[in-house]
């Protein structure tokens, strides 16, 4: 018998998320040492030494269960953000949000809408639940948000996913087009803004998506301290919405999904802020120094608002495999649509520069 027959149809369509390639991985396979991992857009920093000592704290109490409820950590975020308890949703980090609002407003057959090359989460998300995906064309690997707002009230779709910045394109919408959309957009789709790199944005470019909640009631808001707070590791995620969204998605929530280590850790992060300000201070350097790079070895890349880069080159699949070679792992995004493109996360300088090294060295030998 074919066991895999018993799942549904869109379940057996899935294509797995393949996550970057670990360090681990690589060494047993080609036996090196050194390797330097720039492919899932990790804080080359780590994390807050706050966060380490809050998690050596948490430990000692591991064999009792997790505040379900995550009250320390809700309290923490509607202290720093405004925002009211009953309008935060906790996550084992923001794909959970995802898949939380994707399971708790998706019955199988409504649309969802996302542009193309957006996160792949969103018709992973959107799939498991037997939901319909409408993936819009892109404008220069960004969100075309007149098309999407005419595909969503054309397939009268349930859901809308945005990434702002994109990934993995790093493609940014400004605070007023973003406003635009939401007051253009019928109230009855929902709109899920993914906001994971949130923390990288320029000041100039920074808008305030959590004063819009009460002006705009479909509105989620999904972000997560696995990127400039470096608790990838742990998953932690958040939501804001409003109260009744919220409580819809917390009913499809999983008991205890935030572990408790996880919780510590998150609420100590959220409080150093100079951690967080190195890490953007770290992100903007390393991004002039890849995209510098990048620029005299003559390959274009997609301007970023994240802390990764996406840039063209000819035999990606070949370079990608050479520089996993050569110790260094990036990101092929050829399931994005996007065959010619390879995505490299910021890392330390010293990791930057081996990186740089390498794909100078890949690209001088002959194919």
């Amino acid at each position: 018998m074919n066991y895999s027959d018993l799942a549904p149809p869109y379940i057996r369509a899935i294509a797995p998320y393949q996550p970057g390639k670990p360090i681990s991985e690589l060494e047993r396979e080609l036996g090196i040492t050194g390797i330097v991992k720039l492919a899932s857009n990790e804080n080359p920093l780590g994390c807050s030494p706050r966060a380490v000592a809050a998690m050596h704290e948490a430990i000692k109490t591991i064999a009792l269960y997790p505040d379900g409820n995550g009250f320390e950590l809700k309290d923490a975020l509607s202290k720093r953000c405004g925002v009211e308890h009953s309008r935060i949703v906790l996550g084992n980090g923001s794909n959970d949000m995802l898949e939380l609002a994707a399971r708790a407003f998706l019955a199988p057959g409504d649309k969802a809408v996302y542009s193309a090359h957006a996160f792949a989460v969103y018709p992973l998300a959107t799939q498991a639940v037997g939901g319909i995906g409408v993936s819009v064309p892109a404008i220069d690997f960004g969100h075309d948000l007149n098309a999407m707002l005419t595909a969503a009230t054309e397939h009268k779709a349930k859901l809308v996913f945005i990434a702002n910045p994109n990934n993995p394109t790093g493609t940014f919408l400004s605070g007023a087009a973003l406003h635009d959309f939401l007051r253009a957009l019928p109230a009855n789709i929902l709109v899920v803004l993914d906001e994971a790199y949130n923390e990288y944005l320029p000041e100039k470019n920074r808008y305030d998506s959590v004063s819009w909640l009460k002006e705009f009631p479909n509105l989620i808001i999904s972000r997560t301290f696995s990127k400039a707070y470096g608790l990838a590791g742990l998953r932690v995620g958040y939501a804001f919405a409003d109260a009744q969204v919220a409580d819809m998605m917390n009913r499809v929530r999983q008991p205890f999904n935030v572990n408790s280590v996880a919780q510590a850790a998150a609420v100590a992060a959220l409080q150093d802020r100079d951690f967080v300000q190195r890490t953007f201070d770290l992100n903007l350097r390393g991004m002039k120094q890849i995209v510098d790079g990048l620029a005299k070895l003559g390959l274009q890349h997609i301007p970023s608002f994240g802390n990764f880069v996406a840039f063209r080159i000819a035999s990606a699949a070949r370079i990608y495999r050479r520089l996993l070679e050569l110790g260094v792992i990036v990101r092929p995004i050829a399931s994005y649509d996007m065959p010619d493109y390879l995505r490299v996360s910021i890392g330390l300088e010293s990791e930057n520069q081996k990186f740089l090294s390498a794909l100078q060295q890949a690209l001088g030998e002959k194919q």
